[in-house]
């Protein structure tokens, strides 16, 4: 059964954009509609949900289109995690809602199911959240394409450079859905072609787990120098805490993959200070990223655009574009060609800059390792990174030639 928040729903359809007369060339009554499918009420609300919303209709703004007679309508609804949850939304928004993208997502075990729902339906996965480097990989699809990071690019950043600044035995806690076995098997290859080992892994329940105790006794009998956390959101805030509270890290250095600003904001910096972060987006990285946070920050006044969101803000504009390119009689009739321009545009915003979507459906961009600032150095709220080095976009994702990806000619 599909379940909907009303009220949700009502305020995600609140960034509709008014329709000019140029709109009547182009399908009077017919509007552009995006589904925002994300986590809306678990433990990953802040890292996705509501301020994935805000993008999205930042993005909307920042589009033009308003000014072409376009007309864009937003829709939210809450995955709760689920896939079938998610599956029967997507069905529903499709099929009797005529929406003709779904983004953000934030789940790969629902990002690679709905993969095939969009390509049967001829509609657009722009996926920023789901993290499984098999989404552009050997499940690649036409219809999907796959913004911000994912497991090999964070393995490759944060496992190589860990091993050579001396971290160079491992034990993960790991949730146990698709997310958080390919981020296992990635990290693995990674932290042993660097020189260092894997001793051992524990996988939690998820979603559900709360107590990670059990999890973190068998990491610190492992006497491993790394406890790798591949987890996210509310998981990751408690079990670092818990970490803490255990004295896991008199022993051991914690690594979080992923982590985000939105984590580090909930647990504080007394508790983050030191930890190593990868991230492809930061506010306060440069002129662009802060006048992108300057212009969405009205709309989240409790919470600050991470990498997700940010991915999410970036792959609805560049969507929108082509949707722009292409007009919108032949964007709502195949997504296909709708990614296939999306592909032949490069990609330029705030949040990442100039940069370019892969035959793959792989949008590349640099990474950028951060360390948490102790209290006494941040300026204030939300300060809270030190760049300490950055990967160029051609070497932080994976290669090609390496992703057994269809779509990609050899």
């Amino acid at each position: 059964m599909i379940q909907f928040d009303r009220r949700r729903l009502l305020a995600g359809l609140g960034a509709t954009l008014a329709t000019t007369g140029g709109a009547q060339a182009q399908g009077a009554g017919q509007p552009i509609r995006i589904g925002v499918l994300a986590d809306f009420s678990g433990s990953y609300r802040d890292t996705s949900g509501p301020t994935s919303v805000a993008c999205t209709q930042q993005a909307v703004e920042d589009s033009g289109l308003a000014a072409r007679g376009i007309q864009v309508e937003i829709l939210q609804g809450d995955h709760q995690n689920k896939p079938d949850v998610a599956m029967a939304t997507a069905r529903q928004w499709i099929d009797q809602r005529g929406v003709d993208m779904i983004c953000e997502v934030n789940h790969s075990a629902i990002a690679l199911a709905l993969a095939g729902l969009v390509q049967e339906k001829n509609k657009v996965q722009m996926n920023s959240g789901a993290l499984s480097a098999v989404i552009t990989g050997e499940r690649c699809s036409a219809n999907t394409v796959h913004w911000t990071a994912d497991t090999w690019m964070l393995a490759n950043s944060v496992g190589q450079a860990t091993v050579k600044s001396g971290g160079d035995s491992w034990y993960f806690i790991t949730a146990d859905y698709a997310f958080g076995h390919q981020m296992e098997r990635d990290l693995t290859r990674f932290v042993g072609a660097a020189g260092g080992r894997v001793m051992g892994a524990a996988r939690f329940p998820f979603p559900g787990t709360s107590d990670f105790s059990s999890f973190l006794v068998q990491a610190q009998s492992s006497r491993a120098k790394v406890v790798g956390l591949l987890m996210a959101g509310a998981d990751m805030i408690n079990c670092i805490k818990q970490a803490r509270e255990f004295g896991v890290t008199r022993r051991a250095r914690l690594v979080g993959t992923p982590m985000f600003i939105t984590d580090i904001h909930a647990m504080g910096l007394e508790t983050a200070q030191g930890l190593t972060v990868c991230e492809t987006f930061y506010w306060d990285l440069n002129d662009r990223t802060r006048a992108f946070n300057a212009r969405v920050k009205p709309k989240t006044p409790t919470n600050t655009p991470n990498q997700e969101h940010a991915g999410t803000y970036s792959g609805v504009l560049h969507y929108l574009k082509a949707v722009a390119d292409l007009g919108l009689e032949r964007a709502k009739a195949s997504g296909l060609e709708v990614v296939q321009r999306m592909k032949a545009m490069p990609t330029d915003d705030d949040c990442f800059g100039p940069g370019k979507l892969r035959e793959d459906g792989r949008k590349i961009h640099p990474a950028h390792l951060f360390e948490v600032k102790a209290p006494g150095e941040s300026k204030g709220a939300w300060d809270y990174y030190r760049l300490v080095g950055s990967v160029g976009a051609e070497e932080a994702f994976r290669p090609l030639s390496e992703g057994n990806c269809p779509l990609v000619r050899t």
